[in-house]
């Protein structure tokens, strides 16, 4: 990660391993630092743009078109999700912050609270735009889109189709298969692995509660008895490359898209009963005093061509909002481009829990993880 001071900015925490970390951890992208800066352009940029972002942001493929086109310095801190961003930006002075990605669900209380600009529908892509991921009850606020999604995918699984036939996994029943006992890792994602118990019980995220906590959690712990590994992506993915598992529970095109070049055995799904399908929104900071440069920058992130080196981005892969992305055929092949109408029929987005229902949560996921 890039390493640039901001007015208020305390020296950077190194984020934990998550899904979007693993791979930009081993090394797949140029930026090194915890938070800092994209000089291409003049010397002395003629305008700056401070963006606060998932790391598959600050891949420089994807801003080197952007820097070189408008002259502009792109200054690049990383979060590792809505909390740690709201804590930066409370920790920041007006302007400090020009364009920020997040969470589609966490836009909403942002967009409420006066933290987003307002974006001219005239300037966005929507015909492009998958209609099922367009989910204007997240992105808009009164009839104005705040924020406009950008990427997503799903957690459901990963598996090794030499070993395992996707027929054979494609219910997520098959978790409790006695065939696959000691093959099977655990994505440690307590928000994404409890909706998906939740959905082999047909129960919705949605309809998740503390009552109906205590069947998810023992079918849980039934998972856990056949269970070799509970990790977090970097572990679970390696699981699955060196043969010590066959299946990830949780897992998706973001473990194994990238890899399967290289690796044709790898492959994911999401299975009959659903899974939980993460996104993720880009919006214009509402403080910020260079919205016309953030609103370009949208613009280019959103484009054909933009999207195409988001999806592909070295620090994680997952599938572009934009169907009109400029993705070759084996890229395409990789993030199951032509299952994805489907597929996004079949997802839910993940609960964002209150406070009472993400202690339940927490408890079950710490009973799981400890049995």
């Amino acid at each position: 990660m890039p390493n640039r001071a901001t007015p208020s900015a305390e020296p950077a925490r190194r984020p934990p391993f998550t899904r979007r970390r693993f791979i930009h951890a081993a090394g797949g992208v140029a930026f090194a630092a915890a938070a800092g800066a994209y000089p291409l352009g003049p010397a002395r940029a003629a305008q700056e743009l401070n963006v606060l972002v998932w790391c598959d942001h600050a891949d420089t493929t994807l801003l080197r078109p952007f820097a070189e086109a408008f002259g502009a310095r792109v200054n690049v801190t990383e979060h590792d999700g809505a909390g740690s961003a709201l804590a930066i930006l409370e920790r920041s002075r007006p302007g400090d912050w020009d364009v920020l990605v997040v969470d589609s669900v966490r836009v909403p209380p942002l967009a409420a609270a006066g933290r987003l600009a307002g974006l001219d529908e005239a300037e966005l892509p929507w015909d492009d735009i998958f209609s099922g991921v367009r989910q204007p009850e997240l992105h808009d606020l009164g009839g104005t889109p705040y924020a406009v999604p950008e990427k997503f995918g799903f957690n459901g699984l990963a598996f090794n189709a030499e070993r395992v036939a996707a027929a054979d996994i494609g219910r997520l029943s098959a978790l409790w298969d006695p065939r696959y006992a000691g093959r099977i890792a655990v994505y440690d994602d307590h928000i994404a692995v409890i909706g998906l118990v939740g959905l082999a019980l047909r129960v919705a995220p949605a309809a998740l509660t503390v009552e109906r906590l205590s069947a998810v959690g023992a079918k849980l712990l039934e998972l856990k008895r056949l269970a070799a590994l509970i990790g977090d992506a970097a572990a679970v993915q390696n699981a699955l490359v060196t043969g010590a598992v066959d299946i990830v529970a949780g897992g998706g095109e973001f473990l194994v898209a990238a890899l399967m070049a290289d690796n044709p055995a790898l492959d994911w799904l999401v299975p009959e009963e659903g899974s939980i399908r993460w996104g993720q929104a880009i919006a214009v900071l509402a403080g910020s005093n260079k919205q016309a440069l953030a609103t370009e920058f949208v613009k280019y992130v959103l484009s054909p061509e933009g999207q195409a080196l988001l999806a592909t981005s070295a620090c994680y892969w997952g599938v572009p909002a934009n169907d009109a992305a400029v993705l070759g055929p084996e890229q395409k092949q990789a993030l199951r481009w032509d299952d994805q109408p489907e597929y996004i029929a079949n997802s839910h987005n993940p609960i964002v829990p209150d406070a009472e229902l993400d202690a339940a949560m927490r408890k079950v996921w710490a009973a799981f993880r400890d049995a």
